[in-house]
């Protein structure tokens, strides 16, 4: 038997915040409901659901603003990163996301790895300038420094 339902958070392979949707009594009733995740079809319910969506926008614009200040600063820095490398200036290793999550973590900003850009292991002496994904809306760019160390 189904139940109409209204959605309350994105749920995958069912459908996203706000829609109303058919699913099984079971399904419901043990996961959707007690988790929060839906509630059943009513009035009350799509009242309650106007409310969130407003708290969620306005957490949203939040999230956004505090991450522009980030790029911002990402934007204006840039990071030495130390290898080894042959004569030609070819690595003998390569400078991967971690070695840039490292570097900025040296700068007291915190990012996850998969949050770097980074197309390709870095595998030469230059100047890059890399992506780092702060939120689906800002995106900064690091100028990362490959150098030799220090003799």
């Amino acid at each position: 038997m189904a139940v109409e339902l209204i959605l309350f958070e994105n749920v995958d392979h069912l459908g996203v915040m706000g829609e109303v949707v058919k699913v099984a009594d079971g399904y419901a009733r043990n996961y959707l409901v007690p988790r929060g995740l839906a509630t059943k079809a009513s009035p009350n319910a799509l009242r309650k659901l106007e409310a969130k969506k407003i708290r969620c926008k306005h957490e949203q614009q939040k999230l956004v603003e505090d991450l522009q200040k980030v790029k911002e600063l990402i934007d204006s820095n840039s990071v030495n990163i130390p290898m080894q490398a042959a004569e030609n200036g070819k690595l003998y290793g390569s400078v991967t996301a971690q070695h840039i999550v490292d570097a900025l973590k040296e700068m007291k900003i915190e990012i996850e790895k998969k949050q770097v850009a980074l197309l390709e292991p870095i595998r030469k002496l230059d100047t890059y300038s890399v992506d780092i994904l702060l939120h689906s809306e800002v995106t900064a760019t690091l100028k990362v420094w490959v150098i030799p160390p220090p003799s």
